[in-house]
């Protein structure tokens, strides 16, 4: 895991954390953007690690050496 990565799935999961505390002193409708925002970046943390799968799974084609005869 990259540290962008990283930071990402960190910040993203500090934001549930200060969501659910918001959720409990002014309700859900005062937290509801917090949530949004670390749901957005739990989905972009997803999108970075399936691409990065995908990139080293695809290895890069060589050229085959022809033989001579």
């Amino acid at each position: 895991m990259k540290l962008a990565d990283s930071l990402i799935l960190s910040l993203a999961l500090a934001l549930i954390v200060i969501g659910i505390h918001q959720s409990w002193s002014t309700g859900m409708g005062g937290s509801y953007f917090i949530f949004m925002f670390a749901v957005g970046l739990l989905f972009w943390f997803q999108l970075r690690r399936n691409k990065a799968r995908v990139h080293e799974k695809v290895p890069e084609q060589k050229p085959k050496n022809k033989k001579k005869n």
